[in-house]
């Protein structure tokens, strides 16, 4: 019996699946965040190493497994120089973590960006096209010769088009152009006042600016947006549409890129945008199809971390 990790880490949590040779997940741990690039590598190494502990302990593991391979698919790792550092960690988890006994070649490590993980986990296959529009956002896709090509991914200050966040700052700047008179009014002005209990759309300066509130915060005020635009505000409704229209953009850039016009391909939605209640998910898809009519528009199968565990597993059997 051959097993496996599947390691999904992000800015929030950090997910670990141990898997046999079948595909079946024995075992599934849960931590905090595990992006070294904003947390460091030692609170890095201390997320994984808990996430494979719960794991073990999920699966009831009490004897020593031989883990044949590894995958961790990493938030901020896109570069050559962040995989030799992730490699470094491998080094030390396999000096740490019993009861494993780790028999891993350097062909069975696959250390990615998380990006890969959501395609694979989405699908079931490392081949299509994931559309990730949660907080932040990027479109990556991976085709059967194995090319990739990504867009998007730039962070909130370059980029981000269609996210949460972008869709919340242009929320907010509406809002602030209906109370200037600059531009059209909208209910965005009183749902923000409302949602954020201020007696001024004015004291939105202490909020933001003395608060210091980060991305998160902000990207967590969409919902506002999305709510205001299903119930027929022009402002909302048109600011929702500039969201959708980035990332068919973004995702046509893919396919054309990669795949062949009239390919059969699945493309999978994840994030938090896609659950709205104004129906941003089906004007994606009618765009798409529009454009494409043999792509098929999915929501995710399984997890990253099952994805990750899947790419493990490729290796381990190569």
């Amino acid at each position: 019996m051959s097993y496996v990790l599947g390691i999904d880490g992000g800015g929030s949590k950090t997910i670990c699946v141990l898997m046999d040779d079948s595909c079946k997940v024995l075992g599934r741990g849960e931590t905090g965040p595990s992006n070294y690039q904003s947390i460091g590598i030692e609170a890095t190494l201390q997320s994984i190493q808990s996430a494979i502990y719960n794991a073990l302990e999920a699966a009831i593991i009490t004897k020593s497994v031989k883990i044949d391979a590894i995958c961790l698919g990493l938030a901020g790792v896109g570069r050559a120089a962040d995989i030799e550092v992730i490699k470094d960690l491998v080094k030390e988890l396999q000096n740490n973590i019993l009861p494993i006994n780790w028999a891993l070649q350097p062909a069975n490590i696959v250390i990615c960006n998380d990006a890969l993980i959501a395609l694979v986990g989405g699908i079931g296959q490392p081949v299509g096209i994931v559309v990730a529009a949660g907080t932040g956002s990027i479109i990556f896709g991976r085709n059967h010769q194995g090319y990739t090509k990504r867009v998007g991914g730039w962070g909130y200050i370059l980029g981000d088009e269609g996210s949460a966040y972008k869709i919340a700052i242009a929320g907010l700047n509406a809002a602030l152009k209906s109370y200037d008179g600059r531009e059209i009014s909208t209910s965005l002005l009183e749902d923000f006042k409302q949602h954020l209990d201020l007696e001024s759309i004015e004291d939105l300066i202490e909020v933001v600016y003395r608060r210091e509130w980060g991305v998160k915060q902000i990207a967590a005020l969409a919902p506002i947006v999305d709510f205001a635009a299903a119930s027929g505000d022009i402002v909302a409704n048109i600011i929702i549409d500039d969201a959708v229209k980035e990332l068919v953009k973004a995702t046509s850039t893919v396919i054309d890129a990669i795949f062949s016009v009239d390919s059969a391909l699945e493309v999978v939605t994840t994030g938090s945008v896609w659950r709205g209640r104004c129906n941003m998910h089906g004007k994606f898809v009618a765009s798409i199809m529009n454009n494409f009519p043999e792509v098929k528009v999915i929501f995710p199968r399984y997890e990253p971390a099952y994805g990750a565990g899947l790419l493990a597993l490729q290796t381990a059997q190569h």
